[in-house]
């Protein structure tokens, strides 16, 4: 994957700030243009207007036209601090929609974590699982709770062999090539074909420069897949995990598969996603 341009989604939210400086971080490391993307939620099921806002219409676009230009002036001066090329983006229409759009036209998605005690971390409903399924490109997904000033140094790779996997970890490869080490994480099956899949793994990536173990996990009765790679997370102090996302639409829902889904609520970790 070439990191020619990386787009930051940027929003109200308390994260937001450290989401822009990581990104501004990461741009400036893979020399990429960095495009801040502004939207916020327009979903009508939420309260139409936060706890500190105003009742009255006209103050209360003057107070979204505020928070708007504080991001905007956030993002430009941590870009313009940082000596990387940046553009600003608000554009309007609906949320999850919008946000496809614009991210078709990036190599790589920097995303946060939704916060459930943040209100305005609330974009829509599914955000930004369907941006990451339906864009068709890769995303790093920040935790709102962790620390994210280590990153990519040790990497945590589940793996089972399957195609989201492969792509996640081909997407993957600028960061693999500078990471310390690199395990790639197989949770045993009944067979051992997983397992070996994994040594083979190991070889592609040896040839694109990048030295890799095979940490195999143990199928605990009663633990998840997923539960067992946050346990090997912690167990390596990885900094960050590739993942293949699985998920199929359903009319206009989508779902994700159990250890997706595990990782989008549970993770303290950095993770990069490909679908």
């Amino acid at each position: 994957m070439n990191c020619a341009t990386m787009l930051v989604h940027i929003d109200d939210s308390l994260c937001s700030d450290s989401r822009v400086d990581f990104a501004v971080e990461l741009a400036r490391k893979h020399n990429a243009h960095l495009i801040g993307l502004y939207i916020v939620c327009q979903d009508l099921l939420r309260p139409m207007f936060w706890p500190d806002e105003s009742l009255d219409l006209a103050t209360n676009e003057k107070q979204a036209a505020q928070r708007l230009a504080r991001a905007r002036d956030y993002f430009t001066e941590a870009a313009r601090r940082a000596g990387i090329a940046s553009e600003w983006r608000a554009p309007p229409g609906p949320a999850v929609e919008t946000a496809i759009l614009h991210a078709r036209h990036a190599d790589l998605l920097i995303y946060g974590q939704r916060d459930q005690a943040d209100p305005a971390a609330y974009i829509a409903r599914n955000f930004p699982d369907d941006v990451l399924l339906e864009s068709g490109r890769p995303m790093i997904l920040l935790p709102y709770a962790g620390n994210t000033e280590r990153f990519a140094g040790t990497v945590l790779i589940a793996w089972d062999g399957g195609p989201a996997a492969a792509r996640a970890v081909a997407d993957a490869l600028p960061f693999l090539r500078l990471a310390n080490f690199v395990e790639i994480a197989v949770v045993e099956q009944h067979n051992h074909e997983t397992v070996a899949t994994g040594m083979e793994l190991a070889a592609y990536l040896e040839r694109h420069r990048v030295r890799a173990g095979v940490l195999t996990l143990p199928r605990v009765s009663g633990v998840s897949t997923g539960a067992t790679l946050l346990n090997a997370l912690t167990d390596t102090h990885s900094d960050l995990l590739v993942l293949g996302a699985y998920g199929h639409a359903r009319v206009r829902e989508i779902v994700l598969g159990g250890v997706t889904r595990t990782m989008l609520e549970s993770m303290t970790t950095p993770v990069f996603m490909s679908h």
